[in-house]
């Protein structure tokens, strides 16, 4: 069992909270202000334990950022102390709004927000992984037609391997992970949210992966 703390209690952090929790991990979602969040995530009790950000940060073994990416780094960069160490499972994108509730343009063009967390926290192994489906397929790969992708960029290789394993947990197989390299390919595979509007405007809130086809 390991000690795993999300970042975010929106769809994305609840969903991944009770697959890694069924998997028999210790998961507890870090908030900003948990007494306000307790009762929209009552559902998950007692499995699943409330905190505040920071201490969700210092006592998890590893740390998934599921928080809104376009404040990711400035959060994240709050925690630096805390996450010493540690393993950081970047899922954001990094997009502004562009009006509709759809991401629009990328916040760091040239660039990605996994590259800017692992800048920003140098004592951390950032992982970047699952940013390139809806929030629903990163728990259920197998519910799609055409077996789907999980992306992967990081520059420490046990951390990656380590994010391998909770892919495993999440109902991954290992010959649908593709890993890109070292964590510049997280430019890569964030830019792919530049498709998800398009696609949501013509098809609706159906679930589906940007993925490699062989």
């Amino acid at each position: 069992m390991t000690s795993i703390g999300i970042l975010g209690a929106g769809r994305v952090g609840t969903n991944l909270a009770g697959k890694l929790s069924a998997a028999g991990h210790h998961v507890t979602l870090g908030v900003r202000r948990p007494e306000d969040t307790a009762a929209r995530t009552a559902e998950l009790a007692p499995r699943i334990a409330l905190a505040d950000q920071r201490t969700t940060a210092r006592t998890a073994d590893i740390v998934i950022n599921a928080t809104p990416g376009d404040s990711s780094l400035d959060r994240l960069t709050e925690l630096r102390a805390d996450l010493v160490g540690k393993i950081l499972i970047d899922v954001s994108n990094a997009t502004r709004d562009d009006g509709d509730g759809l991401p629009g343009d990328l916040c760091y063009p040239g660039s990605s927000l996994a590259e800017k967390l692992q800048a920003a926290l140098p004592d951390t192994h950032v992982v970047k992984t699952l940013n390139t489906m809806l929030f629903m397929v990163m728990t259920a790969p197998e519910t799609l037609a055409t077996p789907p992708t999980a992306y992967l960029s990081g520059d420490d290789e046990d951390a990656k391997r380590t994010g391998t394993g909770l892919l495993g947990d999440l109902g991954w197989l290992p010959e649908r992970i593709e890993d890109l390299g070292g964590i510049t390919t997280a430019r890569a595979t964030e830019a792919m949210i530049l498709v998800v509007p398009h696609i949501l405007r013509r098809h609706g809130f159906k679930p589906f992966a940007v993925s490699l086809a062989r």
